[in-house]
């Protein structure tokens, strides 16, 4: 079973997000700093809201934080594309038989608009979302849900991630992991390549 994250993985579509954080402080006067990012990256969004709330000391409700994320995201997901060779490398796996599945901290909502803008959603048997289920990809436990609903061992599952602390997690789980490069988060490539089964730079490489 192969597990696909989706911002950064499969969607060229971080940028998104770093423009969304930079926007948001700027608004308040503050400045993207790498421990604003190393909070707020790769997490669900309400938990995001919590330490954003805290690390900046704002008066708004995480609601209210979360509602002006998603008024600056706007519509970017009906436009963002996937990365290079992603496509092959699902028609790869599609004619080889393997059994795909999402598992992402993206907004339902967002992930749906991407699906469907790139027709890809038919690729993949189901969609795990961690918001929705309230786990952090972190740590093992959504990992091993998404496996126990597939009706899978964890040990059969791979999973593809552009995150290290999601990789961790899924290898916490005791599954095989593939780490992901991704240009905006390239200060984790060294992290990546270290705990990983394997390291890729693109999907080119598994064709």
């Amino acid at each position: 079973m192969f597990l696909f994250d989706l911002d950064g993985t499969l969607l060229d579509s971080n940028g998104v997000w770093i423009d969304v954080d930079r926007t948001f402080l700027a608004r308040r006067n503050m400045e993207y700093s790498k421990a604003y990012y190393e909070g707020v990256a790769h997490t669900i969004f309400p938990l995001a809201a919590v330490f954003t709330k805290d690390f900046c000391q704002l008066e708004e409700s995480c609601e209210e934080i979360m509602a002006e994320w998603m008024d600056l995201a706007k519509d970017a997901y009906a436009h963002v594309q996937l990365k290079p060779h992603v496509k092959d490398y699902l028609d790869q796996c599609k004619a080889n038989g393997e059994s795909m599945a999402i598992v992402t901290a993206a907004i339902p909502i967002h992930c749906q608009t991407a699906l469907d803008h790139l027709g890809i959603a038919h690729y993949f048997d189901r969609i795990t979302y961690a918001q929705e289920l309230g786990l952090d990809k972190k740590k093992p436990d959504i990992w091993l849900l998404a496996a126990k609903d597939a009706g899978v061992s964890p040990a059969d599952c791979t999973v593809f991630d552009d995150s290290f602390a999601a990789c961790h997690g899924a290898k916490s789980a005791g599954m095989t992991t593939i780490g992901v490069y991704d240009e905006m988060f390239k200060s984790d490539t060294e992290k990546l390549r270290a705990s990983c089964d394997r390291f890729i730079l693109g999907f080119g490489e598994l064709l």
